[in-house]
């Protein structure tokens, strides 16, 4: 019988590692468990004076439930995965962007809120398009940081296994994980960045991270168009067996 393919996954050391994980073991594929991205709350919530909230992640929605509420706010989540988490939380999402990143968000709010309080409720690590943008729109804009995202003490599991050879596969679904993994190759003596992932295929979701890869000399073999994890995953997996 042959091995299954190792591929290595990043994501927090929560419920989404877990259906990471449960999606490349249904594919076939050996889980290489190695998390990139620690989540710490910092007890802030949304302010309530906004005629605006935008959440970019549903993990925004797993802070605040039960301790927030919208009153008459109009509520903004970057994608249906954000607003379906919102929702399951009983918080109402009003408007989703066709596209699902900052730049759809300000596209779709730009005729919306001229003279608006907007209220950014996101992580530590937030790009500048949102905010700038909404500016630029004519809005107030508030940023609240609901959450700080660190890299864990003990990363590096998927480092060691690409060193000695026993990986087949990685898939990065932000850029903020590329940054802590190069940070983590780098700890170690030894090759570059591109040489250790010579071998292994690299998977990307989105321009962004494919971006970041390539700021840190790793061109990534597959970026899948749009944010989910298993159809990544399969091509990958597809490269690797092919």
């Amino acid at each position: 019988m042959l091995a299954r393919p190792a591929i290595a996954v990043f994501r927090p050391d929560d419920e989404r590692l877990e259906r990471a994980i449960d999606v490349l073991t249904v594919l076939g594929a050996e889980p290489v468990a190695d998390p990139m991205l620690a989540i710490e709350p910092t007890g802030t919530l949304p302010r309530s004076d906004a005629n605006v909230v935008v959440f970019t992640s549903s993990t925004a929605a797993d802070i605040i439930a039960g301790q927030w509420t919208p009153g008459d706010t109009m509520v903004c989540a970057i994608g249906p995965r954000t607003a379906t988490a919102l929702e399951d939380r009983e918080i109402p999402v009003d408007v989703i962007p066709e596209t699902y990143d900052s730049a759809g968000l300000v596209e779709r709010l730009a005729d919306v809120v001229d003279g608006y309080r907007v209220e950014i409720a996101r992580s530590d690590h937030g790009s500048e398009v949102l905010p700038s943008g909404l500016q630029t729109a004519g809005a107030y804009v508030h940023e609240t940081t609901l959450y700080c995202i660190k890299r864990p003490p003990h990363a590096g599991t998927s480092v060691d296994r690409a060193i000695d050879g026993s990986l087949d596969g990685l898939v990065f679904t932000s850029p903020l994980m590329v940054e802590h993994f190069l940070e983590t190759v780098n700890e170690r003596d030894g090759p570059a960045a591109d040489a250790l992932v010579a071998d292994p295929v690299v998977g990307a979701i989105g321009d962004p991270t494919a971006t970041a890869l390539r700021r840190g000399g790793i061109e990534p073999d597959v970026i899948a168009p749009k944010a989910d994890f298993k159809v990544l995953a399969k091509a990958v997996l597809d490269v690797i067996q092919a």
